[in-house]
């Protein structure tokens, strides 16, 4: 078991069927039984989605009278999107490089 944050986080969202949790979090809170609804899945099924991202800390458990809530919490996914964003400006520079280059050639293939 890990415990890189990001590591835990791309393990976590690696499933469709916690990615589709997230993706419905992010509308809002939701009880297990309103999660468990739209993916046809068990309670159980999705309690056990639910504990892999609470320990990813894209997940958090509220608490309103008998239900507990889930609600997605920001900070993962934030770091996530900024190690990304320093690859996207990588792959940026080396394709405008490209480009540069790709130009520079087909100058010198068009006839005069």
């Amino acid at each position: 078991m890990t415990t890189d944050p990001l590591g835990l986080t791309f393990s976590a969202l690696a499933d469709p069927t916690r990615r589709a949790i997230v993706a419905r979090l992010a509308q809002g809170e939701a009880t297990v039984s309103q999660l468990a609804e739209p993916v046809d899945m068990s309670i159980p099924a999705v309690s056990k989605h639910l504990k892999v991202l609470e320990r990813a800390g894209l997940v958090e458990k509220g608490r309103e009278a008998q239900f507990r809530p889930r609600r997605l919490r920001p900070e993962p996914l934030r770091d996530l999107a900024g190690w990304l964003e320093s690859y996207r400006q990588f792959w940026d520079a080396k394709f405008d490089s490209l480009d540069a280059y790709l130009k520079e050639i087909q100058k010198k293939d068009t006839p005069l």
